[in-house]
């Protein structure tokens, strides 16, 4: 799957967190959240926290699993310091495109998960991403969560515009 994010349906993605400034000149290291983290040597700008406030960017290296980001008008490390923990967006119209039976993850978070029989199964609340496949967690109406690996076999239809899941239960879910 593509990116994480809360469901907004869906103006706004995803791309990574800050998780803390780096060294004295305003850079910050951010935790990619993107299947693709060298997208970010394409970003111009990105959107910051819940307030979505526009920081351009100047520079961008990576280093070890993190992006190294340095903002426009942002010089020094006293001017990032408050951005420690917050999350970065793009718009959708910035988001990289999907391949086939690929989803952004606010998009699957909330789905209607039914089985192929038809009956209603929970609500979609969480992706887990695992490396060799994504795992979706689905809430059942007591409560109890199933956990549904994103396979061929087990994910028989996804519909966004219908909010809808068909799943197939391998035995023991």
């Amino acid at each position: 799957m593509e990116l994480k994010g809360e469901k907004m349906k869906n103006e706004f993605l995803q791309v990574g967190v800050i998780t803390s400034p780096h060294g004295l000149a305003g850079e910050v290291k951010v935790f990619p959240s993107t299947d693709d983290p060298a997208r970010f040597k394409k970003l111009k700008k990105v959107l910051l926290g819940e307030e979505k406030k526009v920081l351009e960017i100047s520079q961008v290296r990576f280093f070890k699993n993190m992006v190294i980001l340095r903002f426009k008008d942002h010089p020094k490390i006293e001017s990032v310091m408050g951005y420690r923990g917050k999350a970065l967006f793009v718009s959708r119209e910035e988001a990289l495109p999907l391949e086939e039976n690929q989803y952004y993850i606010p998009d699957l978070v909330g789905m209607e998960v039914v089985g192929e029989e038809g009956g209603f199964l929970g609500t979609l609340t969480e992706v887990l991403q695992t490396g060799a496949n994504d795992v979706y967690v689905v809430k059942k109406e007591d409560g109890k969560e199933i956990l549904i690996p994103a396979i061929r076999s087990c994910i028989l239809q996804v519909s966004t515009e219908e909010n809808r899941m068909v799943v197939h239960l391998l035995e023991g879910l």
